[in-house]
């Protein structure tokens, strides 16, 4: 079985890495050749171009940063669309508008190409642990062959047809979103009454408002340090994308249009590359 992998940035690198130690990795493609220097040194062929990457793989993996460069590195010039063989499977797991998904699925169809949509959760600490929520939608038959290869990097959910993991993951992001926005608010409340954000952690991480992302990015809270594990600019896409389907949906999402305007104030700001639990800091300064 030969996996192609597509896009090495903070959460590719380390899910290719478990393809790698499973045995399954066959090539790897990275617009910035040098993130790929891990594989390189393991004698792994490293390719020039999406269509170099895709061409003799089984499946292919593709996760970059937004619709554009999904259609681009899928259908452009140089896409996997030119090399990838008739039966191939191609896996998108980047977060992108699942309209988009659909119209991708539709092309590669025309070509004898299977197509899901895969897109993930749980962030760096997840993608290095190999334990990410993974929202699979696609043909059943098809989901079912690729979930030896999903399984490797987390915990695989069929969702529903093509373009289905898509909107999971819009759903998913609104619910960071929110809880991002839940615990700013309530770290600086505590803030303002002189409370310890540890201690404050440790009081409330087992009762109801205890959650994953509590535990993930209350060390960013405490300590001030916002090294991205997600970037405020990529969680802004998403939220773009969530607005653009509830528009499209006829759904009304008015706290999740408010953490879009902040994110957008944020990014303004130069505040886009951090890590989206800067949210807590965006909102000190507006005391």
């Amino acid at each position: 079985m030969n996996v192609s992998f597509i896009g090495l940035g903070i959460m590719g690198l380390p899910m290719a890495k478990h393809l790698y130690r499973a045995g399954y990795l066959y090539k790897v493609y990275n617009r910035t050749r040098a993130k790929a220097d891990y594989f390189l040194e393991r004698g792994l062929e490293v390719s020039h171009t999406p269509k170099e990457a895709a061409a003799g793989a089984n499946y292919i993996i593709t996760i970059v940063s937004n619709s554009s460069d999904v259609e681009e590195v899928i259908l452009g010039r140089n896409g996997v669309i030119h090399s990838a063989s008739r039966g191939s499977t191609i896996i998108d797991m980047s977060s992108i508008n699942p309209e988009i998904s659909k119209q991708i699925s539709l092309r590669l169809n025309e070509k004898g190409i299977q197509f899901i949509d895969a897109p993930v959760s749980g962030g760096e600490q997840g993608a290095i642990a190999g334990k990410l929520a993974i929202m699979v939608g696609g043909r059943e038959e098809v989901v079912k062959d690729a979930e030896k290869v999903l399984k490797v990097m987390g915990s695989p959910v069929h969702v529903g047809a093509v373009g289905s993991g898509g909107y999971a993951k819009l759903a998913n992001q609104i619910m960071v979103a929110l809880h991002l926005q839940a615990m700013s608010e309530a770290f600086t409340l505590a803030k303002k009454a002189n409370l310890d954000a540890e201690q404050l952690y440790l009081a409330i991480r087992n009762g109801l408002a205890g959650s994953h992302a509590l535990d993930q990015k209350v060390s960013n809270i405490v300590e001030g340090e916002y090294e991205p594990g997600f970037k405020v600019s990529l969680h802004l896409k998403d939220l773009n994308n969530v607005l653009d389907a509830a528009n499209e949906l006829g759904v009304h999402l008015p706290i999740t249009n408010e953490i879009q305007r902040f994110m957008k104030e944020m990014h303004r700001e130069g505040m886009g590359e951090l890590d989206h639990s800067s949210l807590y800091t965006y909102l000190q300064k507006k005391q």
